[in-house]
C-alpha cells in the first residue's frame, strides 16, 4: 500500500468518525447513546482488550535469554560489567526498564543514516528531535488523561489539583492556558509530518500508523476548541461524567455538538487501543528483549517445553552394527564374544 492510499484511507476513516459524532450530537434522541452507552461500552472494550492482550503475551513461552544488549556482559571478575546494558540481576533489569519507560533511553540513542558528498559518503546523525517529540507527546498525553480525572472524582484529589495548577501556570486571560493540550497537539502533528516528509519512514507507513495520529489530533483539536473557542457548560459535563463514574447515568441538556464529537472520538480511541500499535503501552512491560536478565554466560538456558527425546548413543549404534563394522574393517570398542574368545586362544 503506497503513501497516498494509506493517507486517504486514514482520512476517510477519521472523517467517518467525525460525521458519526456530529450526527450523535445533533440528534437529541441519540444523546443517551453517545453520552453513556458508547463511552461505557468503549471503556469495557478497552479494559477487557488490554487485559486479554497482556495475558496472551504473558502466556507466551520465553525459555531463553534474548535481551537486547550492547554492553559488556557479566563474566570474569576482572572484566567490568555494563549493568544497565547487560543486567544480570532483577534490580538491574528494573533500573533498565525504568529508564526505558520514563526517559525512552533507547530512542534517545537512536541514529539515522544518510548519504553525503553526492551519495558517496555515509554519515550517521543523532535523532534528537524524534526523542524530544516522543517524550513530549507521551508526557503531555499522560498529563491530559490525569487532568481529566477531575471530571470523574468528587472531591478532586489534591495531586490532580496540583497537576492542574502546574499545567496552567501561564495564566494569560480566561480561561487559563493549559500547556499539555498544545504540547500534545504539536507533538502529534510533528510525528505525523515526520511520516510524510521523511522518504524511508513514509515508505513503511501504513493506515495503522496514520489513523491513530489523525484520531489523537482530532481529540486534541476538539478539546482545544471547547476550552478556548466554543464555550461548553463544564458543570453539565461534570454532571454527566460523575453519573457515569457512580453508575447513576444521566445526560443533561445543552451539552453541545462539539462535546459529543469529542466524547465519541475518545470512545473510538479507547475501543481501538487494545487492537492497535498503541498497545506498546502494555507491551513494553512484557517485552523479553527488555525484561530478561542477560546471563547466558552465567547460566545454561534449556527449553523446558521440548519433548524428551531418546538419543541413539554410540554404544547402541555399535551394538547394532558391530558385525558389519568388523566385516568392513572398521575399529570397534567391543569385540563380539566369539571373536574375543578366539583372540584369547591365539
Amino acid at each position: 500500500m503506497n503513501f497516498l492510499t494509506s493517507v486517504v484511507v486514514s482520512l476517510i476513516a477519521i472523517s467517518a468518525v467525525l460525521v458519526v459524532g456530529v450526527i450523535g450530537g445533533a440528534i437529541p434522541a441519540l444523546h443517551p447513546v453517545f453520552g453513556v452507552v458508547i463511552p461505557v461500552a468503549a471503556l469495557a472494550v478497552f479494559i477487557l482488550g488490554f487485559v486479554w492482550r497482556v495475558l496472551s503475551w504473558a502466556k507466551s513461552p520465553v525459555p531463553f535469554s534474548i535481551a537486547t544488549t550492547c554492553g559488556q556482559q557479566k563474566s570474569l571478575p576482572w572484566i567490568k560489567q555494563d549493568k544497565l546494558e547487560n543486567p544480570s540481576t532483577k534490580w538491574q533489569v528494573a533500573a533498565r526498564m525504568a529508564l526505558e519507560i520514563l526517559t525512552f533511553r533507547s530512542l534517545f540513542r537512536n541514529t539515522k543514516m544518510q548519504f553525503q558528498a553526492q551519495g558517496v559518503k555515509i554519515a550517521y546523525g543523532w535523532e534528537l528531535w524524534l526523542w524530544v517529540a516522543a517524550l513530549a507527546f507521551h508526557y503531555a498525553f499522560l498529563t491530559v488523561v490525569i487532568r481529566h480525572l477531575r471530571f470523574f472524582l468528587e472531591p478532586i484529589p489534591f495531586p490532580i489539583r496540583i497537576l492542574d495548577t502546574l499545567d496552567g501556570f501561564l495564566q494569560i486571560g480566561l480561561p487559563g492556558i493549559l500547556i499539555s493540550g498544545f504540547v500534545l497537539f504539536g507533538a502529534a502533528g510533528y510525528l505525523l509530518l515526520r511520516r510524510w516528509l521523511i522518504p524511508n519512514v513514509r515508505y513503511i507507513s501504513l493506515p495503522a500508523d496514520y489513523f491513530p495520529l489523525f484520531l489523537i489530533l482530532s481529540i486534541a483539536g476538539t478539546g482545544l476548541l471547547m476550552r478556548y473557542v466554543v464555550r461548553v457548560d463544564v458543570v453539565k459535563i461534570r454532571e454527566l461524567t460523575l453519573g457515569i463514574a457512580s453508575l447513576h447515568f444521566t445526560v443533561p441538556d445543552g451539552l453541545g455538538i462539539f462535546f459529543f464529537v469529542h466524547l465519541f472520538l475518545v470512545s473510538v480511541l479507547l475501543a481501538y487501543f487494545p487492537f492497535s500499535k498503541l498497545m506498546h503501552l502494555g507491551g513494553i512491560f512484557m517485552s523479553p528483549t527488555r525484561n530478561l536478565r542477560a546471563n547466558t554466560r552465567e547460566f545454561r538456558h534449556e527449553n523446558p517445553w521440548n519433548p524428551k527425546v531418546h538419543f541413539h548413543t554410540y554404544e547402541e549404534y555399535e551394538d547394532e552394527f558391530r558385525d558389519r563394522m568388523i566385516e568392513a574393517g572398521l575399529p570397534v570398542d567391543k569385540m563380539p564374544v566369539s571373536a574375543a574368545d578366539g583372540a584369547e586362544k591365539e
